[in-house]
């Protein structure tokens, strides 16, 4: 049996009227040091987003992610940040922001999967 590790996760949340604080969620962000682990995932549901706000442009937001997500990976193509260890990546990627795509507060758990854990962050916020 394997152990349970602690993880911390962050919702990601499209905010297209930031003076409003309206929000719908998008992904979900998973960091495990012990298991040496930082992932994201989302979707870009266009008729969600658009029935919300249709002055959003899913392709900048899709481009924002995929940043994102560079960073979360340590790509090279992710910028200075992506060098960066993982847990200052997480931080930063989980840090408070005031533009239209941003993370709730992190919150912390214990899994033994950090892939499952995420899967089951993602169905339970998002889908």
């Amino acid at each position: 049996m394997q152990n349970k590790e602690t993880y911390e996760y962050a919702i990601i949340r499209l905010v297209p009227k930031v003076e409003r604080e309206e929000f719908i969620n998008i992904g979900v962000i998973l960091f495990s040091k012990k298991k040496k682990f930082l992932e994201m995932k989302y979707q870009l549901d266009s008729t969600r987003i658009h029935t919300f706000s249709n002055e959003v442009d899913i392709e900048v937001i899709n481009d924002y992610l995929k940043a994102w997500q560079l960073i979360c990976e340590g790509s090279d193509q992710g910028g200075r940040i992506a060098k960066l260890e993982q847990s200052f990546r997480f931080r930063w990627l989980a840090a408070a922001k005031s533009t239209i795509v941003q993370t709730s507060p992190t919150h912390p758990g214990l899994c033994t999967d950090p892939v499952q854990t995420l899967e089951s962050l993602f169905e339970r916020f998002v889908l």
